[in-house]
C-alpha cells in the first residue's frame, strides 16, 4: 500500500470515528446523567438521514436540512424525555429496554409510513463534490474534509459548555453523582432534558451529515448503534471525553482492519472492547470524566 492510500484510509478512519462520536457522546451522556440505556438512539441517528433525504429530495440542501435535524432532534427529545422518559428512571432497566425497544418498532413503522422502505441517496452539494489537493498526487473528498471539520467544531463546542459553563458543571456533577444537581442549586428536571434533547440533536446531526456518505435505509441505525456501545464502553461511561478518544480509536481501528484483514475485519473493534474491559472494565478514559 502507497503512502497516499495508507493517507487516505486513515481519514476515513477519522472522519468515521468522529461521526460515532455525535452518537456516542449522547449515548453516554444520557446514560451516565439519567442511568437510561437508550437502544433508540440509533433510531433517532436514522430519523436524521431521512430529515436529509426528504429535505434534499424536496429540492432543498444540507443548509436547511442541518439546521433542520439540530433543532428538530433537540425538541424530540425534549419531548421524549419530559413524557416518557421522566417515568421510566427509576424503573429497572429492563423497563427501560422494552421502552426503547417499542420506540424503535414505532420510529421504523413511521419511517416506512411516510418514506417507504427503499434505499435512497443524497447528493453531495456540487461545491464540496470536488477533490481536495492535500500532497502531490493525493487529493481528498471536500465533503469528507467538511464532516471532519465539522464534528471537530461540535466536539470543540460541548467541551467548551461542559467545562466552561454553570451548565456544563450541572452535567457534570450529574454524571458523577445525581444528587448533586440540587446541591448546586438547579432544577434536575431541567438538566435532564437538557442532556436528553442534546443527546437526541447529536445523533440526528449525526444521521444529517452521514446521509451524503451512506444509502439512506431502513434500520440504518441498528450497526451504528452497537458501534457506538462499542465507543462508550471502551471510553467509559458518562465520559464525553473518553467517547471523543475512543471513537477515534474504534474509527481507525475498524477502517484500518478492512484495509490490512479483510477477513474477520469485522471482529476487530470487539476483539479490542474485550480486551479493554479485561484490562481496564470502567473504561480507557474512564478517570478523564468530562
Amino acid at each position: 500500500m502507497t503512502a497516499a492510500a495508507l493517507l487516505v484510509q486513515i481519514l476515513n478512519g477519522l472522519q468515521y470515528g468522529l461521526l460515532l462520536f455525535l452518537i456516542s457522546s449522547g449515548l453516554t451522556l444520557i446514560f451516565g446523567v439519567l442511568g437510561v440505556i437508550n437502544l433508540a438512539h440509533g433510531s433517532l441517528f436514522m430519523v436524521g438521514a431521512y430529515v436529509t433525504f426528504m429535505v434534499a429530495n424536496a429540492g432543498f440542501g444540507l443548509w436547511l436540512a442541518i439546521p433542520l435535524a439540530l433543532i428538530g432532534g433537540t425538541a424530540l427529545g425534549v419531548l421524549l424525555e419530559r413524557f416518557l422518559f421522566r417515568r421510566f428512571y427509576h424503573r429497572a432497566h429492563l423497563d427501560q429496554v422494552l421502552l426503547t425497544f417499542a420506540l424503535i418498532l414505532l420510529f421504523e413503522e413511521g419511517r416506512s409510513a411516510i418514506a417507504g422502505n427503499d434505499f435512497h441517496s443524497v447528493a453531495i452539494p456540487a461545491f464540496l463534490d470536488v477533490p481536495v489537493p492535500i500532497a502531490a498526487g493525493f487529493a481528498y473528498s471536500a465533503y469528507r474534509l467538511a464532516v471532519l471539520a465539522a464534528c471537530l467544531v461540535v466536539a470543540m463546542l460541548m467541551f467548551a459548555t461542559i467545562e466552561r459553563t454553570r451548565a456544563g458543571a450541572a452535567i457534570r456533577a450529574a454524571a458523577e453523582k445525581p444528587e448533586m444537581v440540587d446541591l448546586l442549586g438547579m432544577d434536575a428536571r431541567r438538566v435532564h432534558m437538557l442532556v436528553f434533547g442534546a443527546g437526541t440533536a447529536l445523533a440526528m446531526l449525526g444521521g444529517a451529515l452521514a446521509a451524503p456518505l451512506y444509502s439512506v435505509y431502513p434500520n440504518m441505525g441498528d450497526g451504528f448503534l452497537i458501534v457506538s456501545f462499542v465507543v462508550v464502553v471502551v471510553g467509559g461511561l458518562g465520559s464525553v471525553a473518553g467517547a471523543f478518544w475512543a471513537a477515534l480509536l474504534v474509527g481507525l481501528v475498524d477502517t484500518l482492519s478492512k484495509v490490512f484483514m479483510p477477513v474477520g475485519a469485522g471482529a476487530a473493534i470487539y476483539v479490542l472492547m474485550a480486551a479493554v474491559l479485561l484490562w481496564r472494565p470502567a473504561g480507557l478514559f474512564a478517570a478523564a470524566r468530562a
